[in-house]
Formats: C-alpha cells, sequence, structure tokens
C-alpha cells in the first residue's frame, strides 16, 4: 500500500516528456526534476546553453536527446541511451505537438491543404503512437508507468471560430487532439494489467503574449476571465506522475478556466 504521507513522492523515477523545450514542456520537466525525478528531454532541436534547463543538464539532472518522434529509430535509439545511463522510463508525458499559427487571411476548411493536415496528423497522433509504442512498450514489459497524453480543449469541443480575426482555426488541430482522447481510453484497458496507468491532460489556452485583443476576447469567453499562466499545469503533472493517482486510469483530466462548461 502506498505511503499516504508520500503520494506525490517521484524520487528515482524516470521520466520522458516529449517536446521538452517548449513553453509547458520547460515547466513539466522543472516540476518534475524539483520533485527528484530523472527527465529526459525529446526534442527535434538541441538544448542551448541558454535555455533555463540547461543548468539542469549541467548536473546530470536532465538529459536533453534530439530525436524526430516520427521516426521509429530515433526513438529506439533514445530508449537505448536512457536505459544504458537510468533505466527504463516510469513517466511518459506525450507533449510534443505543432499547430499552424494565425497567418492573416488562413485558409478555410474547404481550401485546407493536405499537406498541413498530414504534417500535423504526422506530428500529434502518430507521433505520439510511435512514443507509446516505443516507451509505453518497454514500461509495459517492466510491468510500471504512467503515460500522460496532452490533449486540449479543443480535443474535446470545437474551436470558437469567434475569438480569431482573419483566421479560421485549422481542423487539424482538433481532429489529432480530439484522437488522442481515445487513444488514452484504448492503451489504459489495453495496458490495464502490465501496470501502466494511461491518462489525458487537456489544458486551455496559455497566455505567451498575445495581441491584446484576441487575450480580451479569449478572457470573456473564459469563465475565470482570464488565460492559464505556464506554471499552472504543473500540480496536474505531477498527480498524474504520482501514486496520488494510481487509481486513475482512461481518464481525461480537464483544466481549462471553466472553457469547455459553457
Amino acid at each position: 500500500m502506498t505511503n499516504k504521507n508520500n503520494l506525490f513522492d517521484i524520487k528515482g523515477k524516470v521520466a520522458v516528456i516529449t517536446g521538452g523545450l517548449g513553453k509547458l514542456g520547460t515547466e513539466y520537466a522543472k516540476t518534475l526534476v524539483n520533485h527528484g525525478a530523472k527527465v529526459v528531454i525529446i526534442d527535434v532541436v538541441s538544448i542551448k546553453d541558454d535555455h533555463e534547463l540547461f543548468p539542469y543538464v549541467q548536473k546530470d539532472m536532465v538529459l536533453a536527446l534530439r530525436a524526430d518522434i516520427t521516426k521509429i529509430k530515433d526513438l529506439e535509439s533514445a530508449l537505448s541511451v536512457i536505459e544504458k545511463k537510468w533505466d527504463t522510463p516510469n513517466i511518459l508525458i506525450n507533449n510534443a505537438a505543432i499547430d499552424f499559427p494565425p497567418s492573416g487571411g488562413g485558409d478555410t476548411f474547404e481550401t485546407y491543404p493536405l499537406e498541413k493536415l498530414q504534417k500535423v496528423l504526422d506530428v500529434n497522433l502518430t507521433g505520439t503512437i510511435i512514443c507509446c509504442q516505443i516507451f509505453g512498450g518497454a514500461m509495459a514489459k517492466a510491468k510500471n508507468g504512467s503515460i500522460i497524453n496532452i490533449s486540449s480543449t479543443y480535443g474535446i469541443v470545437s474551436p470558437d471560430q469567434r475569438i480569431y480575426t482573419n483566421f479560421i482555426k485549422p481542423v487539424s488541430y482538433s481532429v489529432t487532439k480530439s484522437g488522442i482522447l481515445n487513444l488514452t481510453r484504448y492503451l489504459a484497458t489495453y495496458w490495464a494489467t502490465s501496470n501502466v496507468r494511461v491518462n489525458t491532460l487537456s489544458p486551455g489556452g496559455v497566455f505567451n503574449n498575445q495581441p491584446k485583443d484576441f487575450v480580451e476576447r479569449y478572457n470573456d469567453r473564459t469563465p475565470l476571465g482570464r488565460m492559464a499562466n505556464a506554471d499552472e499545469y504543473n500540480g496536474a503533472i505531477l498527480f498524474l506522475s504520482s501514486d496520488a493517482s494510481r487509481y486513475m486510469t482512461g481518464a481525461n483530466l480537464v483544466i481549462d478556466g471553466g472553457w469547455t462548461a459553457w
């Protein structure tokens, strides 16, 4: 039985975070390493010495690996490096994702290029599945793990196109993020007897110096009246990574300021 006084203990666990050099990935990494986990960053770019995670790399608390999550061989090589250095991962956060930002005018649904759709599908959905195959498969073999798939409010409800100006939020992001929800349910049942829990975290929009008029429209659309701060999902990440959520699998934890309540 888990020590009730130490529910959130993740000391010594090995966590893999895809897209770990991004705004939220960096927050997740700092949270886990500051609670005693060994953190592996998977990203398509190399970490630079001015990145805020770089001091953790120098202290051997974070391992930064350059890899493309759409390439099986990249991830197999990464797993080999991780197991030789530390051990089989206990935690996997499928955070890597892409989207096409507002570009003035944009594409309508009717004219949305299939090459853009395919690119988003490759990273957001296929890449997440491959990560689960490689890292989740290793966890299942070791009979120990927690997988956190990152979805979005736009995986639950349609984007509110009224908050955008001269831009149509593309269908690709919503389709891939909704696919994450059922991938979670599928794997939660598939690996239930292998002691691997699989859950989804669906965050709302994060303030990142967006245009003032967009932020105002977003805030008006949100019951709590504001966008999230980048650090406001860290508690959920720690909860889902630890034994505090040991009876939780196949679930979707929504943290969106009430966006989907309306």
